[in-house]
Formats: structure tokens, sequence, C-alpha cells
């Protein structure tokens, strides 16, 4: 008798154009699940099409060295993404990392963020940090998770509607 073991056909790649449209529709997802009450009057006015010209850039013409886009996949899926940046000497920055809301908690984040990390490493980057949105709790419980801690830093982002802050998270690579 033979036993077939199922497995999940899950993976993370670099980003390729046509995959733009899909980043944009989960970091609206994402957005709208974590972050509905800080951000709702700005998420109401906004759609997919607000966010698809910037990662379409982001993936085909690159500010800059060190400056990628990684996607996670369930199958041919795109589920999840993640951006990268240099931001110092040594140090690269997580600017993005978002999960389609019922995607969560399968592996695609922390798929995502060692993608990332390994992406930052080889451009010679030896710290990480992301901010944190207030009351984001699920991604400091991730972010702690993954090493990553607060480091006191705080900025005042302005959403058109309101003032929101963001925490600092760190850590060495």
């Amino acid at each position: 008798m033979t036993l077939f073991h199922e497995q999940a056909d899950v993976s993370v790649r670099p980003a390729t154009r046509e995959d733009a449209a899909r980043i944009a529709g989960v970091q609206l997802a994402a957005w709208r699940s974590a972050h509905a009450e800080r951000l709702a009057g700005a998420l109401e006015q906004l759609d997919e099409s607000a966010f698809e010209p910037g990662w379409s850039e982001a993936i085909t013409e690159p500010p800059g060295p060190g400056h990628r886009v990684l996607v996670a996949c369930a199958g041919a899926r795109v589920v999840g993404f993640a951006a990268v940046r240099p931001v110092g000497e040594g140090t690269g920055e997580l600017v993005a990392l978002e999960v389609l809301p019922a995607e969560q908690r399968s592996g695609h984040g922390s798929r995502l963020l060692s993608a990332a990390v390994d992406s930052l490493r080889q451009d010679g980057a030896e710290a990480l940090t992301a901010w944190v949105l207030d009351g984001d709790t699920a991604r400091e419980q991730f972010l702690a998770g993954a090493g990553l801690g607060p480091d006191g830093r705080v900025r005042e982002l302005a959403t058109g509607h309101d003032t929101v802050h963001e925490h600092r998270w760190t850590a060495e690579i």
C-alpha cells in the first residue's frame, strides 16, 4: 500500500510586473482588516488602482540597488508580499509585509520575512528596521516572535483625516 502525503504548494519569489495589481489588492485587504478603526476614513477612499502604479514602478524600476519586492504564493496565486530597501550603512528596512487576511497564520509572513532578510543580508545589511502603526498588536507579536523589538523611535503620519503614530522596531540580522 502506498501512502501519499499532500504537501502545500507555497513559495516566495521576486515580484513581476504582472503581480502589481494583486499586490495592490493584498495591501488594501490587509490594511482594511488590520487598520479598519484607525484608518477608516482614509481606507474608504482607496481602491486597488491607488496602489497598483506604485507597485508596478517599484517592481520594474526600483529607485536603487537593494530595493526589492517579493511575493508569497499559494500555488500560482499571490497571497502576500514584502518590500525592502537599504536605509543606511549596514541597515535595511522592511518597507511592507502584508498577507491576505484569509491566508494569515499559514506561514506566508514568516517565509516573506525570511526571504526579505536573506535579500538584505546579500546586500551587506547587518540590521533590520520596520515601522509598526499604533495599535497593530498582531504585527507587534509577529515581529517580536521574529526577534525584533521597539527601539523608542516614533514618527507621525498624516492620513488626510487624522495623524497616526508608528514605532520603529529593529533587530540585528
